[in-house]
């Protein structure tokens, strides 16, 4: 028996007080449980002391004199009893779930996993795991954030970009060699700089919850670069720090949040508490596993096997109190500690499940509804899981947005010249109304996107007409096979002029129907840039030039085009309503916020919308003084439009063409301009 003060259950994790720390952690199963302490740089464990007090269902000890940097694990003992759910196995250290820094890396090894591979999963693992291990590390959490606040952007006025850590800064030639690739390269004045000169009001980082390297990507000498195998909820990934590896990548990680929010930009982490990186009955033992498994997981009839509605293997059960108070300290954690702005969740739909069935008033949805410090940021959930009734767009409660998988694939269509599409892509750039506005949620509940980390980058959206995924290892067999894509006539890269200037005005098609419509923008780094992954569009395990940007090839009439948008966006506030178009005339002026029109400069009437051959139309905007005209043709050949009479405006001037041809820049009422082929026109006038 130890000599050692109990401590406290609460908080869970290791907390330093200033003069030791006090060790609880959740295990309402296991039979004892033994902290394990290391040297830094060792693997070899210094000390292992018994926990004997329990309390709640959670084990905790006091011990003095252990400073931040301390590594540590646990060991856990229990029955191994696969079929009955319990997979305790005390020769594998375990991480502590609430581990606030992860150091080490995993050394794939026969014995981090709890049974015997070349035998099935009952036959238990003797062979001890540390040298193989991550470690847990202690923490200081104090931190003088200088008085820099949250900038708390009005969701109106939010630009989202969505950029990977590494591969935002890492070919960066103005960031220093030594930072690139980390959280202190994008504090760096040039990248910040970059992100307020695009116009961009938030920056959505891709998965940095310490993650793992799956075995079969690393015998294939690939990695899991988009790091969507969490395994530590509370710990920046150590592999993003420039600065160091234990404990300090959390002050760095502070220093970059605070320098993106002196400069007024928010911080949106993509978070996955769908599931984590043990897999599935066949994984390893790193964490949850080995501590309770049966709370941590959601199991099959035959507690042997795991339930899988996200395609790794394993589904956290978001239905056990334990794993609801893991996913709201963390996110509690990460909000107030880390002062991060707001968070976009994996497979959010995984999050509402029942014992099967998606439930969008579930425990989950509940407590954040209730929360007061979760509730107050910004929530964005990927509404859809693999799982039957998983595709949820549409039906998050209020207070969520959502990445508006509709928008993309109607927006890709009806430029690519698809039929019957007039009806849905009046909805899609109005806020999605039919998604929206019967639950009462405003246009910005729809997170409106083109491209997104997985699938093609918008170079690659108009170069190719199917996946080239051979690198990754798979046959090709992987990645979205229906992609809503054109190469315009030759697959990939090519010289002919006409080609390319077409590929080129489609990417200014896109860019311009994604910034002017209603709802919130988001736009994939490098997207403005030209970038290209050359046809693959599920670069998941390619940490190399295909994911990273290559800031020495960039398009830069694309860059100023992207820039004029955002612009045009922010200065003009028709382009982001904060409430639905009502269609009614303004007392001010007698004329309605929105009005449709044929290239005749008629008003539309209903037969018109369900014309398949259609593929071009107006649309009227008021705010204010102030009205616009944008024409969208997306036929390949010219149409003449006429503007409308007289009581609508009387002058108008052309702002943007994304044709690029020679016009004339002002207009009189009722007047005809020849708009090309796949061709966005907007015109300004005053009232």
């Amino acid at each position: 028996m130890n000599n050692y003060p109990s401590g406290s259950p609460f908080p869970l994790g290791a907390t330093w007080d200033g003069n030791g720390v006090n060790f609880a952690l959740f295990a309402a199963n296991a039979d004892a449980v033994e902290l394990c302490l290391f040297d830094q740089g060792s693997q070899k464990e210094k000390h292992r002391i018994k926990l004997t007090e329990k309390t709640r269902s959670i084990w905790h000890i006091y011990i003095g004199d252990i400073q931040p940097g301390q590594h540590y694990g646990y060991r856990l003992y229990g029955a191994y009893d696969p079929s009955n759910g319990l997979r305790y196995n005390p020769n594998k250290l375990l991480l502590d779930p609430y581990a606030k820094a992860i150091a080490g890396n995993l050394n794939w090894d026969d014995s981090l996993f709890g049974y015997t591979l070349g035998e099935d999963d009952l036959a238990k693992d003797e062979r001890d795991s540390a040298a193989y291990m991550l470690r847990s590390v202690v923490v200081d959490t104090t931190y003088d954030w200088e008085g820099v606040r949250k900038p708390r952007t009005h969701y109106n006025e939010t630009v989202i970009y969505e950029a990977h850590v590494k591969g935002l800064t890492y070919l960066h030639p103005a960031v220093p060699e030594k930072v690139r690739g980390t959280y202190a390269a994008i504090a760096q004045p040039v990248i910040i700089n970059y992100l307020k000169e695009l116009g961009i009001t938030a920056i959505e980082l891709m998965p940095i919850h310490q993650f793992v390297n799956d075995r079969h990507l690393i015998d294939k000498d690939l990695t899991n670069y988009w790091g969507y195998n969490t395994i530590g909820f509370f710990a920046p990934d150590s592999r993003y720090a420039a600065t160091g590896k234990n404990g300090e990548q959390v002050k760095e990680f502070k220093d970059m949040v605070k320098a993106l929010h002196r400069a007024g930009i928010e911080v949106i982490l993509d978070v996955v508490y769908n599931h984590t990186a043990e897999g599935n009955h066949l994984g390893p033992t790193l964490s949850f596993k080995g501590i309770d498994n049966e709370d941590y997981y959601r199991l099959t009839e035959d507690k042997r096997y795991y339930m899988d509605y996200t395609g790794t293997g394993n589904t956290l059960n978001a239905t056990s109190p334990n794993v609801l108070r893991l996913m709201m300290d963390s996110l509690r954690y990460w909000a107030v500690e880390m002062q991060i702005d707001g968070f976009r969740f994996d497979l959010a739909s995984t999050l509402a499940r029942g014992l099967h069935e998606v439930n969008m008033l579930g425990s989950f949805f509940s407590i954040i509804q209730q929360d007061p410090v979760i509730s107050q940021v910004k929530l964005i959930a990927e509404p859809w899981d693999v799982g039957e009734g998983g595709y949820q767009v549409g039906n998050f409660p209020q207070g969520w947005m959502e990445w508006n998988g509709k928008f993309r694939d109607c927006i890709r269509d009806y430029w690519r010249g698809e039929d019957s599409m007039l009806a849905e892509f009046a909805l899609r750039i109005t806020g999605s109304p039919d998604l929206y506005q019967d639950s009462e949620r405003s246009p910005t509940a729809s997170i409106n996107l083109i491209t997104a980390h997985d699938g093609f980058t918008l170079h690659d959206l108009v170069s190719y007409n199917e996946k080239h995924n051979q690198a990754n290892g798979e046959d090709n067999q992987d990645g979205e096979e229906h992609n809503r894509s054109n190469n315009y006539g030759v697959e990939g890269e090519t010289d002919d002029e006409q080609i390319n200037a077409l590929r080129n005005r489609q990417k200014r098609n896109l860019l311009t129907t994604l910034f002017l419509s209603q709802g919130i923008p988001m736009l994939v780094a490098g997207d403005e840039l030209g970038r290209t992954q050359k046809g693959n569009n599920n670069a998941y395990c390619q940490d190399n030039e295909t994911s990273w940007l290559n800031w020495n090839e960039i398009d830069e009439d694309l860059l100023d085009f992207t820039r004029r948008l955002i612009t045009l966006r922010a200065e003009n506030a028709v382009f982001r309503k904060r409430k639905w178009f009502r269609g009614q005339p303004k007392p001010e002026t007698g004329l309605p916020d929105i009005a449709w029109f044929l290239p005749s400069g008629e008003e539309m009437e209903e037969t018109h919308w369900d014309e398949d051959f259609a593929k071009s139309l107006a649309l009227y905007l008021h705010e204010q003084q102030t009205a616009f005209y944008v024409i969208y043709n997306a036929h390949y050949e010219p149409i003449d439009f006429h503007l409308p009479i007289a009581n609508w405006g009387e002058t108008w001037e052309l702002i943007l063409n994304t044709g690029l041809e020679d016009l004339p820049t002002t207009y009189k009422n009722d007047e005809q301009i020849q708009v090309q082929g796949r061709t966005v026109l907007i015109l300004k006038t005053t009232i």
